[in-house]
């Protein structure tokens, strides 16, 4: 079963390129039509607004490269998160989120627009001075339009950094990592952006809930506010705060299973898995990870970090009295290895890579202890913020609210979804692959290998992903039924050509 969105919006686009029109001109009239249809709505009469409900302030925390179990609300025994996982006791926390593309700046990309990577045409981490297509809303765009202040800060690392959109506050930096010693940003109010500047001897997130609080506590009437806080830490080299140089001295770190998997020659897992330079200790461009030990009290020490600043958001909201009155969600835009397969970053299609955390405070509309195991996706999170402020969602959308399943659980909320990985050449030589995940199983497809590859697995009994059933007769009739749905799923999401001008950039 399709998404309900994406798998509508995959049938119009087919009626029309029938009819003579092509994907990228059927998709842009779509959001045309969207966005028209949305300012239309804004000059309704004022005697209609004033009978809505009041709507919530959001507030959006969003990790980088946090992975789900990166939480001691999903049983992490030695990182501590009490800040993280309030967000999760007093809400719903989500135990199956994961990202579409595990890759910084397109998986940030999908969470603004609530598309696809292959939709928005932000496929990787390059042309990053390209802003995303003009035509395609952002889910800030269309709260500011109905009366929301917006404003996003820390690490944007998106196309142009968003800095072409109206931000009522803007304080941001469009890189994958930051000066951790001396940070930089830029900074901008009413949608002009200026220039890049550098702060001495300060932590780069600490500085940005510092900018965050202040705007916070700015005069803006009865309006709402949405704001983003977007956090750099743990991205590498991973350095901590002064305040933590010495957390977890002396502990253990566990090694992961498969982390000597490697010295077996990784078994079945295809030829280009083991030529990626994506491993601890063994590459000349990545020094920050040479250690097992070293990665993961790093890594953990920047989330504690982190978990502080999200307390510092609380107790605001608290003093202020209007926590309650404020939608709090926490996400990230993509997992993490921390030595499964002795592998550092993201990229591949592996659970430590794709999962997420994915937690909202809302008591308005969200029962406390709330748990749930459905499948939900980077693409649900722009859809989700619009359910959160009363706003319709705009077909073009292909994800949809998670919202809905805070009050009921819904086994057929998504049974399959799309994965795609497209950066080749990078940093670490991993290889383009694209797949389809159900709640049992997993296909990748390494398309562009030769000759091609793929690796198929059970979930259920083998979560660790170290038994590739691809090829084996008993499994022949599942492997050509999962193939058969993702050139099902694949064709049912319009894709958009590269972005104009990104070749040049």
């Amino acid at each position: 079963m399709t998404d309900k969105h994406s798998g509508s919006l995959g049938d119009k686009v087919e009626k029309g390129v029938q009819g003579g029109t092509s994907r990228r001109d059927f998709l842009q009239g779509t959001l045309a039509m969207a966005g028209t249809a949305l300012a239309s709505s804004v000059g309704a009469p004022a005697i209609a607004a004033q009978t809505k409900p009041k709507r919530p302030n959001l507030v959006f925390f969003f990790g980088e490269g946090q992975r789900a179990d990166a939480l001691s609300i999903s049983g992490n025994k030695i990182l501590k998160t009490p800040n993280h996982d309030r967000i999760g006791r007093e809400g719903v926390h989500f135990k199956n989120a994961f990202c579409t593309n595990a890759l910084c700046a397109p998986a940030r990309a999908t969470t603004l627009t609530g598309m696809y990577s292959r939709s928005t045409g932000a496929l990787s981490n390059e042309h990053l001075r390209v802003p995303l297509p003009a035509d395609i809303p952002i889910f800030t765009d269309l709260l500011r339009e109905q009366g929301y202040e917006v404003a996003i800060l820390g690490k944007v690392h998106v196309r142009n950094g968003v800095e072409e959109r109206k931000w009522d506050y803007y304080f941001g930096h469009n890189n994958p990592g930051n000066d951790y010693a001396n940070p930089f940003f830029k900074e901008g109010r009413k949608g002009e952006v200026g220039p890049e500047k550098r702060y001495s001897n300060v932590y780069p997130d600490d500085l940005t809930v510092d900018r965050a609080l202040a705007w916070l506590d700015e005069d803006r009437g009865d309006k709402p506010f949405c704001l983003l806080v977007w956090f750099v830490a743990p991205h590498e080299p991973f350095f901590r705060p002064r305040r933590h140089l010495d957390l977890y001295n002396g502990l253990p770190i566990p090694k992961p299973a498969t982390f000597d998997d490697d010295l077996k020659g990784y078994p079945g897992k295809p030829p280009s898995f083991g030529a990626g330079t994506n491993k601890i200790g063994t590459t000349s461009t990545h020094v920050a990870v040479g250690s097992l030990e070293g990665l993961t009290k790093d890594y953990y020490a920047g989330l504690v970090a982190v978990d502080e600043n999200i307390g510092r958001v609380f107790s605001y909201l608290e003093k202020k009295n209007i926590l309650d009155d404020t939608a709090i969600v926490q996400g990230s835009d993509h997992g993490y290895f921390l030595g499964e397969w002795r592998l550092f970053d993201k990229r591949l299609m592996h659970e430590p890579s794709i999962r997420v955390p994915l937690q909202i405070r809302y008591p308005k509309r969200i029962p406390a202890g709330t748990v749930r195991e459905e499948m939900v996706l980077d693409i649900d999170l722009a859809p989700t913020f619009l359910d959160l402020a009363g706003i319709p969602i705009p077909a073009h959308m292909q994800g949809k609210s998670v919202i809905p399943l805070a009050k009921k659980a819904d086994p057929n909320f998504r049974q399959e979804w799309l994965y795609e990985y497209y950066e080749y050449p990078n940093p670490e030589n991993v290889a383009v692959h694209r797949g389809i995940r159900t709640d049992r199983y997993k296909l990748i497809h390494y398309y562009k290998d030769e000759p091609e590859a793929f690796e198929l697995y059970d979930l259920q009994s083998d979560p660790q992903e170290t038994q590739n059933l691809y090829g084996r007769p008993e499994h022949a009739a599942l492997q050509q039924h999962l193939q058969e749905r993702l050139a099902v799923l694949q064709a049912g999401v319009p894709e958009r050509r590269e972005a104009e001008g990104a070749k040049a950039s």
